[in-house]
């Protein structure tokens, strides 16, 4: 998984009823969009996240 600073994340739910996540990466630590990232959640907490399978990315390239 590659990111930049600006791109949203998200992260499904891993079990029936699980909600989604969805966050703004706001530093990138790994080398080449690498992770970790230091995401803002939507709820406003702010913390370094080491994404798996779960979760995806919408570039800010994506976005229209």
């Amino acid at each position: 998984m590659q990111a930049q600073v600006g791109d949203e994340i998200m992260v499904h739910g891993r079990h029936v009823g699980d909600g989604r996540r969805h966050g703004t990466v706001l530093e990138v630590h790994g080398a080449d969009g690498e992770p970790p990232y230091l995401v803002r959640w939507d709820d406003g907490h702010e913390g370094l996240f080491f994404p798996q399978g779960d979760a995806t990315v919408r570039s800010l390239s994506q976005s229209g």
